[in-house]
């Protein structure tokens, strides 16, 4: 199930990474450059990492720590993101909340870390 929900997210900020591409290169303003790479590198590669490893271990997406995982790096991102590109729009006050979103996001891969490690022993 998280397999799943993490592999479609995965596609939607694919999608919205390369529309901020699209419309940055037609309004010929790359000042969101930052943010565009943060969706497709964090949003999609990152996720769709996540989809994968959750379908390769499929009992690795079960219990509290998984869905823990999954909200905290999906909420994290989305809300880093709003902050990332209100900072390179001009909005230099936005740095403060971009880095506290860091730090969530952070945990959400130290969540995800933990999972890693603690399915992959199980089949070593």
């Amino acid at each position: 199930m998280l397999a799943s929900r993490f592999l479609r997210l995965s596609i939607i900020y694919a999608l919205a990474g390369v529309a901020l591409g699209i419309f940055m290169a037609a309004s010929h303003d790359l000042s969101q450059m930052p943010t565009h790479a943060h969706i497709n590198l964090l949003g999609f590669v990152s996720t769709a990492i996540y989809g994968f490893f959750y379908r390769a271990y499929p009992g690795a997406e079960q219990g509290w720590l998984a869905r823990a995982h999954f909200w905290i790096a999906n909420l994290g991102f989305i809300v880093l993101m709003g902050f990332v590109a209100a900072f390179h729009a001009g909005y230099t006050a936005a740095e403060m909340g971009a880095a506290a979103m860091s730090f969530v996001v952070l945990l959400g891969l130290v969540l995800f870390a933990v999972i890693v490690f603690k399915a992959t022993a199980r089949s070593a």
